[in-house]
């Protein structure tokens, strides 16, 4: 990023893009909207935005008018960024692109430079902004829609700084637009304003599965604490397990529920009843980030997950796109988690062989091991995310997809509520146990007889994690919470710190860095250490 253009956090020039209707997936109409200028300001169209900003990168669809100031729109999309930094590092994925921020997070060599790091921070920038913008716009309204509006802002800036306090550190803070440069928040504090925040606006938000469909409710705040709390001896230095285990526990015991099926949960009709399909992934997905092959097009968002994982060479069954990029595949330390005899048949459909749904892999024409980083074909190709509908009806679009991707789903809470069984004085085995097997009988995967409280039973909650959420975008935050990512010489993988064998890298790679450009901009700003 240029220096001048750095300014975009403190003056923004905000476009919004209005998906208005009850489903967030209306026709497009773009509305220009400068917080500096004096204008009428449409309630319902920015309240929109919020929630497109994690589906779309800009005014029009593919590309061509971008929100932020950064090359290659689609390449630097919010979900695709924080995907590719949460699991390229890691012992999941790995990609065969030459894109300089891609062979960096491969091989845990990246710099401040990093395109990835600073689009994702001025992506999250980008919600805080205009969630700010809408809060400050309808402060002091009272009416019953307002409300509701209001407490889902304010959920959406809190999901947007956790990332940024998960990923970056200690990072710029704000709750209003304004010249002024924002002050730099140590990481405990942020992490109390999130807890207060989810906290405040709990009462004003939709009772679990209440509102309509892509709206936020209560479920994905108590998810969302949830997650704060396991990983809160990382953000504070000290450990919130009950917290967790009560949190997780609300969500469990919510309306949803596990979806009998795990493929259905990544298929084009996802949104059930919404797509006009049989699908019954809604009762799991608790925030799906909307996805129409017509009407969100764009490179970055769910097409991305089905088109980096595919490739149109005839090697693989049909997964509803025209879109097939060739990148993204396993680490052959994934697929040990499925097969840890090192025994893999050759086969298109994995997940009989592993005795598990979970295994969505193909074998075909490819090698467990990835010999040579640049070629598809080395490491096993994952079918885990398709544009295929359940219910065998044709799609919107030949090659945009229609796949909503769950951002966050059920199943979260019940592998938090086993970890922190585990971890926590209070907590029991038979909690734990009873959690993870849950999963697992949903897999069809054979369950586990007992679990321990001790650093074995831990590992094998951090395997079903992977097993449950591989290439969803989380992995590289539990590798942290267990002293298994930079700095551990405990836990290995294939290319690790870039080697094929794996070798340790530095413990300062556990934070991004802040962009040079905002550093520049802003005096208040300390970079992170080791950058």
């Amino acid at each position: 990023m240029n220096n001048k253009n750095n300014k975009w956090f403190y003056i923004i020039t905000l476009m919004v893009v209005a998906i208005a209707s009850t489903s967030c997936l209306n026709d497009l109409n773009v509305v220009p909207i400068n917080p500096q200028v004096t204008q009428t300001f449409n309630q319902d169209e920015v309240f929109a935005k919020t929630y497109a900003s994690f589906a779309l990168t800009g005014q029009q669809g593919p590309a061509g008018n971008n929100d932020i100031d950064i090359t290659d729109e689609g390449r630097f999309s919010l979900t695709r960024c924080l995907w590719n930094i949460n699991e390229l590092p890691t012992d999941e994925a790995i990609c065969a692109w030459g894109d300089a921020e891609v062979v960096e997070l491969n091989s845990n060599s990246w710099s401040s430079s990093n395109l990835a790091a600073q689009g994702l921070y001025s992506r999250l920038y980008f919600v805080v902004t205009i969630s700010n913008h809408f809060l400050q716009q309808t402060e002091g309204l009272t009416d019953d829609k307002t409300v509701k509006q209001r407490a889902e802002v304010r959920f959406l800036r809190a999901l947007g700084y956790f990332y940024l306090m998960d990923i970056y550190g200690n990072v710029p803070f704000t709750e209003v637009i304004s010249d002024k440069l924002p002050p730099q928040i140590k990481r405990a504090d942020l992490f109390i304003y999130i807890e207060k925040e989810l906290t405040a606006i709990e009462p004003d938000m939709y009772a679990p599965s209440a509102g309509p469909y892509y709206r936020l409710d209560k479920a994905a705040n108590w998810l969302l604490k949830a997650r704060l709390y396991l990983n809160a001896q990382v953000y504070t230095g000290t450990a919130r397990w009950d917290d967790a285990i009560t949190y997780a526990n609300k969500v469990m015991t919510s309306t949803y529920k596990l979806n009998p099926s795990f493929k259905q949960l990544f298929m084009g009709d996802n949104a059930g009843v919404v797509d006009a399909s049989t699908n019954t992934a809604p009762q799991e997905i608790i925030f799906p980030v909307a996805a129409d092959g017509i009407k969100t097009n764009g490179y970055g968002g769910s097409l991305f997950l089905v088109a980096s994982t595919h490739t149109g060479d005839g090697s693989m069954p049909n997964w509803g796109s025209t879109a097939g990029w060739g990148g993204n595949r396993a680490r052959a330390t994934l697929i040990s988690k499925f097969f840890p005899s090192g025994i893999v048949p050759t086969a298109a459909d994995l997940t009989v062989a592993a005795v598990d749904d979970r295994a969505l892999f193909l074998s075909t024409g490819r090698s467990v091991a990835v010999t040579k980083v640049t070629d598809f074909l080395k490491g096993l190709s994952v079918t885990k995310y398709s544009n295929v509908r359940f219910d065998g009806k044709a799609t919107n679009d030949p090659q945009f997809t229609d796949m909503d991707i769950p951002f966050m789903r059920a199943a979260e809470a019940y592998l938090t509520y086993a970890e922190a069984n585990l971890r926590s004085t209070n907590g029991t085995t038979a909690n734990a146990l009873t959690a993870i097997n849950a999963i697992r009988t949903r897999a069809n995967a054979v369950v586990l007889p007992s679990i321990t409280k001790d650093k074995n039973g831990l590992d094998q909650v951090l395997d079903e994690w992977s097993r449950e959420f591989f290439f969803e975008g989380r992995r590289r935050m539990d590798l942290i919470r267990y002293g298994y990512f930079g700095g551990s010489s405990t836990y290995n993988w294939d290319w690790k710190g870039g080697t094929a064998t794996g070798t340790q890298f530095d413990a300062h790679l556990n934070l991004m860095p802040l962009p040079p450009g905002d550093l520049n901009a802003n005096s208040n700003l300390v970079q992170n250490t080791g950058y």
